[in-house]
């Protein structure tokens, strides 16, 4: 073996290690989810909960419990929306900005305890994403069913066309910003 082919094999074995690490810490995080969202139980039954980080008054729920709870039943399925939406290599993935901000503002929602009816509008807050995912989403579904109509490649080549793999967990960040 040259000294390339040794160099080559070491670097597919580093990013397959990397890859292994990184999969199976997600994937213990989602196993995991169930425990974090009954993590509420732990949290006293009174109006104010103290621990050696932060305190945490609940005014609005009048129980911190219930506060955190809330907060949580919002919080856990946001987590898996983000894993979901980090982790998709579908070209459709970028729908799941709509239900991530719907949760994004529920949690806002439920940590501004202040106002009573929060969720009343919610749906008027999230048209104007909505209005520019649906629509790229549907074009890009149009462009591809136009490829498929005019070459003879199945929907996974057609998908595996349209998506954009970056090599790093950096380069998976900035192209979503």
């Amino acid at each position: 073996m040259t000294k390339e082919n040794l160099k080559s094999v070491h670097t597919d074995s580093k990013f397959s290690n990397r890859s292994i690490l990184l999969g199976s810490i997600i994937a213990t995080f989602i196993a995991a989810t169930p425990f974090f969202f009954y993590l509420y139980e732990y949290v006293p039954e009174s109006e104010t909960w103290n621990t050696w980080l932060f305190d945490y008054k609940s005014s609005f729920y009048g129980d911190a419990r219930i506060g955190i709870w809330s907060i949580l039943m919002k919080l856990i399925p946001l987590c898996l929306l983000f894993t979901w939406f980090f982790t998709c290599r579908h070209w459709w993935y970028h729908a799941l900005l709509v239900p991530i901000a719907m949760y994004s503002y529920q949690i806002f929602g439920a940590i501004n305890e202040d106002m009573v009816f929060f969720d009343e509008f919610q749906l008027l807050y999230l048209v104007p994403l909505m209005a520019i995912i649906i629509p790229s989403i549907y074009l890009i579904r149009a462009k591809m069913f136009n490829k498929l109509n005019e070459v003879d490649k199945t929907m996974q080549e057609l998908e595996e066309e349209f998506m954009y793999k970056p090599k790093s967990f950096l380069g998976k960040v900035k192209q979503y910003f």
